[in-house]
C-alpha cells in the first residue's frame, strides 16, 4: 500500500461507502489518499456499474416491513435482486429498512415517475399552469415542466426523493450504491404505506 494511504483511511472509506477493500485501495490511489475525493470517485463508478446492470433479471428479493413506534403508520415494501445470497444479506436488508423509514417519513405515492398516472400528472400541470395565467404559452410550458421536476417528482416519487438522513443524495443513489456493493441488479418493485384513519 502506498505510503500516503493508511489502513485508517481504507477503513474510513469502507465505512463511508460500503465498498470492498480492493476498491477502496484503488479509489484512494486514484485520488492520492484523499478520502472525500475517493468517496466521490467510488460513487461515480458505482452509478456507471449500476446502470449497466439495470436490464438483468431479478428473480429473488425480500419483502420488508416497518411499523412506526406509535403504531399509527406501517410500511410494506418489495425489493427484488438476482440471488438469495443478496436477499438474505444484512446490508441489503438494512437498505430495505432505510427505504421503509423514508416512506414513513416522506409519504411518496409511487416508486418512480414512470408509475405516475397521466391523470395525476395532468392535474398537477393544470394546477401550475393556473398559477402562471396570463403569461405566454411557451413560457408557461417551460415553467410548468420546471416545477414538475423541482417540486413534484422529488416529493411524490420515492427514488427521486432526497434521502431523509442525508439530503445531498437521493434514494436512487442509495439503491445504486447497494447495486455497486453486491454486483447485482436491485429493483424497488412496489410499496404500500398505511396510516391510521387515512384512506386514499
Amino acid at each position: 500500500m502506498p505510503e500516503n494511504i493508511s489502513t485508517k483511511d481504507v477503513k474510513e472509506l469502507r465505512d463511508k461507502t460500503g465498498a470492498g477493500i480492493m476498491e477502496c485501495n484503488n479509489a484512494l490511489r486514484e485520488c492520492k489518499g484523499d478520502v472525500t475525493k475517493a468517496s466521490e470517485w467510488l460513487k461515480r463508478k458505482g452509478l456507471v456499474n449500476a446502470d449497466k446492470k439495470k436490464d438483468r433479471v431479478t428473480k429473488s428479493g425480500y419483502i420488508g416491513s416497518y411499523i412506526h413506534a406509535n403504531g399509527k403508520i406501517g410500511v410494506l415494501i418489495e425489493v427484488a435482486c438476482e440471488s438469495d445470497f443478496v436477499a438474505k444479506n444484512e446490508k441489503f436488508q438494512e437498505m430495505i429498512k432505510e427505504l421503509c423509514l423514508q416512506i414513513t417519513a416522506m409519504s411518496p405515492v409511487v416508486v418512480s415517475r414512470e408509475d405516475l398516472s397521466q391523470e395525476m400528472l395532468q392535474k398537477e400541470r393544470e394546477f401550475y399552469a393556473q398559477e402562471m395565467k396570463g403569461k405566454p404559452p411557451q413560457m408557461v410550458e417551460k415553467i410548468v415542466e420546471g416545477k414538475l421536476e423541482k417540486l413534484f417528482y422529488n416529493q411524490k416519487c420515492l427514488l427521486e426523493q432526497p434521502y431523509v438522513k442525508d439530503d445531498k443524495i437521493k434514494i436512487i443513489d442509495l439503491v445504486k450504491n447497494c447495486i455497486s456493493q453486491f454486483g447485482e441488479n436491485i429493483v424497488v418493485k412496489r410499496f404500500v404505506r398505511f396510516e391510521l384513519g387515512k384512506y386514499e
